[in-house]
């Protein structure tokens, strides 16, 4: 399967540069895979798809203001750091520019001071393993010193970064995020939730995958980078309840559908536990627990594109997206939102 499989055109202007005022306002294509229905409406009509005993999993990682922006200590050049993955205490995975200047050795400085870091290991595909110097609580200066790591294709400052996290986030570790939630109120789930709509929460850590394009031609030689998930036993059995009495799993997002599928087995069965997943999901994928997906519209050529094309079918996607494009449908981390049925 190639790669080029997965290209669509999108003109620049319909790349969301700004959340709206009201999450729940953005649009939602619906796509009925037993019938080949493409429906159009507005997200806060969602709960019209949804059946009492359906369940909504959901992603509940919070974004960590994982961008730095820093000077050389040696030439005083400038420095961007992004933060990916927290190896201990004081040690990060991290991508850094410029890459070139960088070396293991390497003395960054952040904040006047506040905040110093050290190159230690350069890793494949040119990540680096950095420790960080600092004095009191390090979530606390990067809370200060960080900034929100939106997307490269968003050039928009961002005025609150409340905008970027969902509604429900509560974990810490995320370098983006799970964006398919972002179009869910407190009023909307509350709302579900009255309709007898059940809910439940899993924890992916969004880490180096949402940043790495896929540069082979054959996808089946891309190599997917690990991120940390997690189910607890509460949660696992809720799920495996939903499913045994006919009730649909409905994936809020790719990452929450990443990690139920991590994490079941192949009678179909949802287990607790912690765990690095690297899973790659592309057409030919059978699913093992998850019914019904909400997610968002995504990159040409991504790995998120190939997950949605896994879950119907490729070239019905691409027509999607194609309607999407001719409707003016907003994209990617702040765009209007697809339900596949």
């Amino acid at each position: 399967m190639k790669l080029s499989d997965f290209n669509y055109d999108l003109p620049k202007e319909l790349i969301a540069q700004d959340p709206l005022e009201k999450r729940s306002d953005s649009r939602l294509m619906v796509l009925h895979r037993n019938t080949g229905e493409i429906e159009h409406r507005t997200f806060d009509r969602v709960g019209e798809y949804l059946e009492p005993g359906d369940i909504l999993v959901m992603n509940d990682t919070r974004v960590i203001p994982a961008r730095l922006l820093g000077k050389k200590e040696d030439t005083g050049a400038a420095v961007e750091i992004l933060l990916l993955k927290r190896l201990d205490d004081a040690r990060w995975e991290a991508i850094v520019r410029p890459g070139k200047k960088l070396r293991p050795g390497a003395r960054v400085s952040f904040g006047e001071g506040r905040l110093t870091a050290e190159i230690e290991e350069v890793r494949d595909e040119g990540n680096r393993v950095i420790r960080f110097t600092y004095d009191g609580i390090f979530e606390e200066i990067l809370d200060e010193l960080g900034q929100m790591p939106l997307p490269p294709y968003i050039t928009h400052q961002l005025k609150d970064r409340e905008r970027y996290q969902t509604v429900y986030a509560k974990h810490e570790g995320s370098a983006a995020a799970p964006t398919a939630g972002l179009h869910f109120t407190k009023e909307l789930l509350q709302e579900l939730e009255q309709k007898g709509i059940e809910t439940a929460f899993v924890t992916l850590h969004v880490g180096l995958g949402t940043f790495r394009p896929v540069k082979t031609e054959n996808i089946l030689e891309h190599h997917m980078h690990t991120e940390f998930c997690c189910i607890n036993e509460e949660t696992a059995e809720k799920i495996n309840r939903v499913k045994a009495r006919g009730g649909r799993v409905i994936a809020v997002g790719t990452t929450s559908v990443r990690t139920l599928e991590s994490m079941t087995d192949e009678e179909g069965v949802l287990h607790a536990g912690k765990r690095d997943t690297d899973i790659f999901i592309y057409p030919g994928y059978t699913f093992r627990i998850v019914d019904s997906l909400i997610t968002n519209f995504h990159l040409p050529e991504s790995t998120l594109l190939m997950l949605v094309s896994a879950f119907y079918d490729r070239e019905k996607i691409l027509e999607a997206y194609r309607i999407a494009v001719e409707e003016k449908y907003r994209f990617f981390s702040f765009g209007d939102a697809m339900l596949i049925l």
